[in-house]
């Protein structure tokens, strides 16, 4: 009895954490789109990259944790794709890029598929 109480509280555990996921995904692309229409240059950028470096540098830091439950094979592709992110976010930091799109393209992606 105490297992099965046990296996569903972890189990809400698990939806409640994917759930957080999805929510400050969908914060940092809603940040991203309002970057993208005032520009590489706004107060609105600073915030979406900064943003975005704290939630990918935390995520990434996670994947690489052998307490990661995720398949090391996933891991190992989110951790690319998240170093894409904060490179390509550096590049409009530096004003060497505007690719606010590609940022949004993907993190709508990643934040798609949490299931």
């Amino acid at each position: 009895m105490y297992q099965f109480a046990y296996a569903e509280i972890q189990s809400d555990s698990v939806a409640d954490a994917k759930d957080r996921e999805r929510q400050i995904l969908t914060r940092s692309i809603d940040m991203l789109i309002a970057a993208k229409e005032k520009g590489p240059l706004s107060i609105e950028a600073v915030q979406a990259i900064h943003f975005l470096n704290r939630v990918w540098t935390t995520f990434i830091e996670d994947l690489g944790s052998e307490e990661n439950g995720l398949p090391q094979e996933l891991r190992a592709n989110l951790i690319s794709i998240g170093l894409w992110l904060l490179r390509e976010a550096e590049e409009i930091r530096q004003g060497r890029s505007s690719n606010f799109e590609g940022l949004i393209e993907v993190s709508q992606i990643i934040r798609d598929g949490i299931q």
